[in-house]
């Protein structure tokens, strides 16, 4: 008696599941993907120009593009303008520079009314946190691998 049970509310959940599922066209999500990301690089693209025709070198007018970029993403974060950017985009807004500003940014403000310290200090690097760390990890690594192979 209770497998039969158990057996209906399964079905019927996994009706329930499927009417609640909005279908996604594969082909729709990566054109609007391909839309968003190059709208993103775009804007990268004409602000690093602006600044180079401004007579800014290109070294710094990248490392500029890179910080308008960055503010662009926790701004509009903040404006909770990006969560629906990526909603639209899909990975096209996962560009890795505006992605990981966005990573960074969302859980501060999630957690913002919990205080400075317990909220915006602890919740801050919850995504981004391992990146970080395993980026810093994974190069230093690399520098030793690199330092050894420079002796010999």
């Amino acid at each position: 008696m209770q497998v039969k049970d158990d057996k209906e509310l399964s079905k019927k959940y996994n009706e329930f599941v499927k009417s609640v599922t909005k279908e996604n066209n594969m082909w729709i999500d990566m054109l609007w993907a391909f839309i968003v990301g190059g709208i993103i690089c775009s804007i990268g693209q004409v602000v690093g120009d602006i600044l180079k025709n401004y007579g800014v070198g290109e070294e710094h007018a990248n490392s500029i593009t890179l910080l308008v970029l960055i503010f662009l993403s926790a701004f509009l974060t903040g404006l909770n303008i990006y969560p629906k950017i990526g909603k639209l985009g899909g990975a096209g807004a996962l560009v890795p520079i505006t992605g990981f500003a966005n990573s960074v940014a969302a859980p501060a403000i999630e957690f913002r009314a919990e205080g400075m310290v317990m909220g915006l200090g602890c919740k801050i690097f919850t995504i981004a946190g391992p990146v970080i760390l395993y980026g810093t990890l994974s190069s230093c690594l690399l520098g030793i691998i690199y330092w050894i192979t420079t002796l010999f």
